[in-house]
């Protein structure tokens, strides 16, 4: 295995901070590569050496979140949806730089849709999904429909958690979302 040289790894990471922080304050299709390469204190040529364009930029950036997220959950034992959850917030809680400027500021369109992808595929990896709920929840219901529903629930609980600026904390969160699941899956 070939070690990634530092410089890279530390350009890349500068390169990723100045697109989320230019995100803040401005929309991501306004936002140039020059104004990346600017604010990373690198050269264009060297945004350009890692990234297609911004375009890939974002997209790398948006991948790498899902994919940490993905391995805590294949990683930890969990034994229900609060567990779960709770990862989840806490990785929020611990990249919110990120989390809020892609939920509750400019970069929603561009994450959202990842985001619920990820949350839709983690619902339907749960055995049984349905089974065990209450009949009047899935009397007849197609179990998309039900996964979607609650997909959507816990994406829109997740972004307004950002825009009040994390009320609650992680463990509460997960409580009030795992009771939430438990009860109605």
């Amino acid at each position: 295995m070939s070690k990634v040289d530092r410089r890279i790894i530390k350009s890349q990471e500068a390169i990723k901070t100045a697109l989320i922080e230019l995100m803040i304050n401005k929309k991501f299709d306004q936002i140039t590569i020059q104004e990346i390469s600017d604010r990373a204190n690198v050269s264009r040529r060297t945004v350009y050496l890692h990234y297609i364009d911004k375009f890939d930029l974002l997209d790398h950036l948006i991948e790498e979140h899902i994919c940490e997220l993905r391995k805590l959950c294949e990683s930890e034992d969990n034994t229900g949806y609060f567990d779960t959850v709770l990862l989840w917030f806490e990785y929020f809680e611990s990249h919110y730089l990120f989390f809020s400027t892609m939920l509750a500021n400019q970069g929603g369109p561009f994450f959202r849709s990842r985001f619920l992808e990820f949350v839709l595929q983690e619902l339907k990896s749960v055995e049984s999904l349905t089974e065990g709920s209450s009949p009047e929840l899935n009397d007849g219901e197609d179990e998309d429909v039900i996964i979607q529903f609650f997909g959507s629930a816990i994406v829109g609980v997740v972004e307004a958690w950002f825009k009040k600026e994390k009320p609650s904390s992680p463990h509460h969160m997960a409580q009030r979302v795992g009771a939430l699941l438990e009860r109605n899956l």
